[in-house]
Protein backbone atom coordinates (compact mmCIF):
# COMPACT_ATOMS: atom_id res chain seq x y z
CA UNK A 1 0.00 0.00 0.00
CA UNK A 2 2.95 2.15 0.58
CA UNK A 3 3.32 2.51 -2.82
CA UNK A 4 -0.76 2.92 -3.59
CA UNK A 5 -1.04 -0.67 -4.85
CA UNK A 6 -2.76 -3.20 -3.36
CA UNK A 7 -1.87 -7.17 -3.75
CA UNK A 8 -4.27 -9.34 -5.59
CA UNK A 9 -3.76 -11.98 -3.06
CA UNK A 10 -6.32 -10.67 -0.66
CA UNK A 11 -8.77 -10.66 -3.49
CA UNK A 12 -8.47 -13.79 -4.72
CA UNK A 13 -9.15 -14.96 -0.86
CA UNK A 14 -11.64 -12.89 -0.10
CA UNK A 15 -13.59 -14.41 -3.86
CA UNK A 16 -12.59 -18.10 -2.01
CA UNK A 17 -14.58 -16.84 1.07
CA UNK A 18 -17.69 -15.71 -0.54
CA UNK A 19 -17.79 -18.77 -2.62
CA UNK A 20 -17.97 -21.22 -0.09
CA UNK A 21 -20.20 -18.99 2.08
CA UNK A 22 -22.19 -18.73 -1.05
CA UNK A 23 -23.47 -22.36 -0.47
CA UNK A 24 -23.78 -21.78 3.44
CA UNK A 25 -26.08 -18.77 3.17
CA UNK A 26 -29.65 -19.41 4.26
CA UNK A 27 -28.59 -21.54 7.19
CA UNK A 28 -29.10 -20.06 10.37
CA UNK A 29 -25.45 -21.15 12.08
CA UNK A 30 -23.45 -19.59 8.78
CA UNK A 31 -25.10 -16.27 8.73
CA UNK A 32 -22.47 -15.21 11.06
CA UNK A 33 -19.80 -16.24 8.61
CA UNK A 34 -21.87 -14.39 5.56
CA UNK A 35 -21.61 -11.31 7.83
CA UNK A 36 -18.07 -11.11 8.79
CA UNK A 37 -17.09 -12.43 4.96
CA UNK A 38 -18.99 -9.48 3.72
CA UNK A 39 -17.51 -6.76 6.52
CA UNK A 40 -14.08 -8.47 5.77
CA UNK A 41 -14.91 -7.34 1.95
CA UNK A 42 -15.48 -3.99 2.97
CA UNK A 43 -13.04 -2.94 5.38
CA UNK A 44 -10.45 -3.85 2.82
CA UNK A 45 -11.70 -1.56 0.33
CA UNK A 46 -12.26 1.21 2.88
CA UNK A 47 -8.70 0.40 4.00
CA UNK A 48 -7.19 0.30 0.23
CA UNK A 49 -9.50 3.37 -0.07
CA UNK A 50 -7.50 5.28 2.60
CA UNK A 51 -3.99 4.12 1.20
CA UNK A 52 -4.42 5.64 -1.93
CA UNK A 53 -3.66 9.79 -2.32
CA UNK A 54 -6.38 12.00 -2.07
CA UNK A 55 -4.21 15.14 -3.31
CA UNK A 56 -3.31 14.65 -7.40
CA UNK A 57 0.56 14.92 -7.31
CA UNK A 58 -0.40 18.09 -10.04
CA UNK A 59 -2.17 19.70 -7.15
CA UNK A 60 1.01 19.93 -4.73
CA UNK A 61 3.62 20.89 -7.87
CA UNK A 62 1.34 23.47 -8.27
CA UNK A 63 1.68 24.42 -5.24
CA UNK A 64 5.38 24.21 -4.69
CA UNK A 65 5.52 26.54 -7.67
CA UNK A 66 3.04 29.03 -5.76
CA UNK A 67 5.91 28.69 -3.10
CA UNK A 68 8.99 29.66 -5.07
CA UNK A 69 7.06 32.49 -7.02
CA UNK A 70 6.49 34.13 -3.91
CA UNK A 71 9.31 33.35 -2.17
CA UNK A 72 11.30 34.89 -5.06
CA UNK A 73 8.80 38.10 -5.40
CA UNK A 74 9.59 38.50 -1.33
CA UNK A 75 13.07 38.32 -2.09
CA UNK A 76 13.13 40.67 -4.72
CA UNK A 77 11.17 43.39 -2.74
CA UNK A 78 14.02 43.19 0.28
CA UNK A 79 15.81 46.57 0.79
CA UNK A 80 19.43 46.14 -0.25
CA UNK A 81 20.58 47.52 3.36
CA UNK A 82 19.53 46.77 6.94
CA UNK A 83 17.23 44.12 5.99
CA UNK A 84 18.59 41.45 8.53
CA UNK A 85 14.65 40.99 9.86
CA UNK A 86 13.20 40.77 6.63
CA UNK A 87 15.51 37.85 5.47
CA UNK A 88 15.12 36.49 8.77
CA UNK A 89 11.33 36.50 8.66
CA UNK A 90 11.38 35.27 4.88
CA UNK A 91 13.72 32.47 5.96
CA UNK A 92 11.37 31.36 8.91
CA UNK A 93 7.98 32.09 6.20
CA UNK A 94 9.99 29.60 3.60
CA UNK A 95 10.51 26.78 6.25
CA UNK A 96 7.46 27.10 7.49
CA UNK A 97 5.22 26.35 4.30
CA UNK A 98 7.57 23.98 2.91
CA UNK A 99 7.14 22.09 5.89
CA UNK A 100 3.57 22.60 5.56
CA UNK A 101 3.36 20.88 2.02
CA UNK A 102 5.82 18.17 3.26
CA UNK A 103 3.14 17.40 6.29
CA UNK A 104 0.03 17.81 3.79
CA UNK A 105 2.04 15.27 1.19
CA UNK A 106 3.00 12.66 4.05
CA UNK A 107 -0.49 12.88 5.93
CA UNK A 108 -2.17 12.15 2.89
CA UNK A 109 -0.09 8.91 1.50
CA UNK A 110 -0.31 6.97 5.43
CA UNK A 111 1.00 3.99 4.25
CA UNK A 112 4.55 5.32 3.10
CA UNK A 113 6.63 8.40 3.74
CA UNK A 114 8.37 9.80 7.05
CA UNK A 115 4.92 9.00 9.06
CA UNK A 116 4.41 5.42 8.38
CA UNK A 117 1.24 3.92 9.57
CA UNK A 118 2.34 0.51 10.34
CA UNK A 119 -0.27 -2.71 9.27
CA UNK A 120 -0.41 -3.58 13.64
CA UNK A 121 -3.88 -4.16 13.81
CA UNK A 122 -3.72 -6.49 10.60
CA UNK A 123 -0.76 -8.43 11.68
CA UNK A 124 -1.83 -9.03 15.14
CA UNK A 125 -4.92 -10.53 13.49
CA UNK A 126 -2.98 -12.90 11.34
CA UNK A 127 -0.62 -14.00 14.54
CA UNK A 128 -3.54 -14.96 16.06
CA UNK A 129 -5.26 -16.78 13.02
CA UNK A 130 -2.01 -18.66 12.19
CA UNK A 131 -2.22 -19.22 16.33
CA UNK A 132 -5.17 -20.87 16.15
CA UNK A 133 -5.23 -22.84 12.96
CA UNK A 134 -1.50 -24.36 14.03
CA UNK A 135 -3.20 -25.14 17.28
CA UNK A 136 -5.62 -28.03 15.52
CA UNK A 137 -3.18 -28.49 11.63
CA UNK A 138 0.29 -29.01 11.30
CA UNK A 139 2.12 -26.03 8.81
CA UNK A 140 2.20 -28.75 5.74
CA UNK A 141 -1.96 -29.09 6.24
CA UNK A 142 -2.05 -25.65 5.65
CA UNK A 143 -3.91 -25.04 1.61
CA UNK A 144 -1.41 -21.81 1.50
CA UNK A 145 2.10 -21.34 1.62
CA UNK A 146 4.00 -18.09 3.28
CA UNK A 147 3.28 -16.30 0.22
CA UNK A 148 -0.40 -17.07 -0.15
CA UNK A 149 -0.02 -19.18 -2.89
CA UNK A 150 -2.34 -22.11 -2.99
CA UNK A 151 -0.40 -25.80 -2.39
CA UNK A 152 -0.43 -28.35 -4.27
CA UNK A 153 -2.83 -30.95 -3.86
Amino acid sequence: MADGTGSAAPSVWSTDFRRTFRTLEGKPACGMLVAAGNKRSEEREERLTQSTASIPSAILWFLLAILVITVMALGICIPRRNNRGQLITLTVITALLTATLCIIRDVDRPFGGVINVHPTAIAEAERQATRDVLAHHAAADLPRDGDGDRRPA
